[in-house]
């Protein structure tokens, strides 16, 4: 993993773009970072795809705040440490819920409409692992959708440019600092968008695994990016497998939300028993982690490909979950009347691109925010609608950042590139891809071994090899961010000789804190 680009490029040969904030996503983090970045300068959003293609648009559940009068900072703060299972940052997790509900009613005065009672109250829910009913939410289960909204209309009142189609295949760094970034737009050609700052909002990587939640554009890209320029990877052999998707054909995976089991549905195995509370006090509500591993060994014992959650009943459940009951009913499912078949499949991950409480990496010039980032907040195990919040909070947070730190423009006078060694790879790309899934989820999974870990990574060394030269397409860069990804999740995972959180080792069962209550950081040489 010694290559540095993935392009071959020279500088001077590139059409250039200038501006003082290059913005890579348009989920949450991106979109709102964009709007306080506004101030500041000239501010260019890039997008891998279309505008409204991120993780944020899937959110069901909703987003934590302590907003409710029975609830307060301190208590969100204590229920995100026990999620995280040892590994939060406390200091990041104070930021997170004492300015989260300032950022939430920003998030409203610009025009995202939550649910509210028939009194005029915000219509909370609970979710696992949360000891309050602290989720807004909005048109029932299309949470993520309404923000996306609400975000990309005062995105396009203020005037911030947003391109389309543009892949970030690299960040541009020159005598350490990062100067910009190398997009590829959707005819294979290379743009240069040279940046007094660059703030990284690409999303996750839950296409590491052929069981996902997550949308087709998200392997993992901003990672790697951040990786091969040198900044500090960290917890990446955290994944949280989601415990509730729908089973069955297609990806990504329907995903049925935390909050139907908030307000009250059950899990029952193949015989129609409950389960849950055999696993944890909190049994539906546990901790994701907690949930998913049940539901596996339940899936093991009885030798069934699902477990079924049982919504029905819960009060009003296909209004309250309109998004929810129109797509199992297009599977031929009632969760009126019908049990839903669901297991678990790739979420979130944890980890990412280490940076400081105001989305800082160890790089001058790049910033992270979101899920490509790593501040220490969800530690082990992210507590259930924390991420919307995390975006919202960090990317307000650099904003403020770099309005008092950002340099003053630089001569644009540059002159450099890169020339990879031609590599063939040892599959089609298409296959490579699937097979990075398969392995990742049969050997860097749910449940982990030492043995399954060095096999996976024994084949993804292999593969990053014979990626790593001129494969000079939007679809080569893709599948070698994915391996390259893959390939620091299984190492993490293979160094952390316990079990914590989203991380279970069967050869190392129980978490270890007098030796592993501590983070694995990962740096390119």
């Amino acid at each position: 993993m010694s290559i540095r680009y993935l392009a071959n490029f020279d500088l001077a040969d590139l059409p250039q773009v200038t501006c003082d904030v290059v913005v890579a996503g348009t989920g949450i983090a991106g979109m709102y970072a964009a709007l306080k970045l506004r101030p500041i300068g000239r501010v260019i959003v890039l997008t891998k795809r279309k505008l409204a293609e991120s993780n944020t648009e899937f959110a069901q559940g909703g987003i934590a705040a302590a907003i409710g009068t029975a609830d307060s900072p301190r208590l969100h703060f204590l229920d995100t440490l026990e999620a995280g299972a040892g590994l939060c940052d406390d200091a990041a997790v104070q930021v997170l819920v004492e300015e989260g509900p300032d950022c939430v009613r920003e998030l409203i005065a610009i025009g995202t409409q939550f649910d509210k009672t028939e009194q005029g109250e915000y219509a909370l829910t609970r979710e696992g692992a949360h000891s309050q009913h602290r989720i807004l939410h909005a048109r029932g289960d299309a949470t993520g959708d309404e923000i996306r909204r609400a975000l990309q209309q005062k995105v396009s009142e203020e005037g911030i440019m947003v391109y389309e189609d543009q892949y970030i295949v690299d960040v541009l760094t020159d005598a350490g600092r990062c100067i910009g970034v190398l997009a590829l737009d959707d005819h294979d050609r290379l743009t240069a968008y040279l940046a007094r700052a660059v703030l990284l909002s690409t999303g996750g990587a839950g296409q590491l695994y052929i069981n996902s939640t997550n949308p087709e554009v998200a392997t993992g890209d901003g990672i790697a990016i951040a990786h091969r320029a040198g900044a500090a990877i960290q917890d990446v052999e955290f994944i949280q497998f989601h415990p509730t998707a729908l089973y069955g054909e297609g990806s990504p995976k329907f995903l049925i939300s935390e909050a139907v089991r908030g307000e009250g549905a059950l899990l029952l195995n193949k015989h129609g028993e409950r389960f849950m509370t055999e696993y944890h006090p909190q049994a539906e509500l546990a901790p994701r982690d907690v949930v998913a591993r049940a539901i596996v060994d339940q899936m093991r014992k009885t030798n069934h490909p699902c477990v079924y959650e049982d919504a029905r009943a819960i009060a009003g459940v296909a209004t309250r979950f309109p998004s929810i009951h129109a797509a199992c009913l297009k599977r031929g499912i009632d969760i009126t009347t019908d049990l839903i078949p669901v297991a678990p499949a790739a979420h979130y991950i944890m980890g990412g691109i280490q940076t400081d409480i105001d989305g800082r990496t160890n790089i001058p010039g790049l910033y992270a925010c979101g899920e490509v980032a790593c501040t220490g907040i969800h530690g082990a195990n992210r507590l259930a609608s924390n991420s919307l919040l995390e975006g919202l909070v960090f990317g307000r947070r650099i904003a403020s950042a770099l309005a008092r730190e950002l340099p003053p423009p630089q001569a644009q006078n540059r002159r450099f590139g890169w020339r990879s060694a031609p590599a063939i790879p040892d599959r089609p790309l298409n296959l490579l891809w699937a097979e990075i899934q398969q392995l990742m989820w049969d050997k860097v999974g749910i449940m982990r071994t030492g043995a399954e870990l060095t096999a996976a990574i024994e084949r993804l060394t292999q593969i990053v090899a014979s990626l790593s030269g001129a494969l000079q397409t939007r679809e080569g860069y893709q599948v070698t961010n994915l391996a390259n990804v893959a390939l620091l999740v299984a190492q993490a995972a293979l160094e952390r000789t316990e079990s914590r959180g989203g991380h279970y080792r069967l050869d190392y069962p129980r978490r270890d804190d007098e030796h592993w209550n501590r983070h694995v950081a990962q740096r390119r040489a």
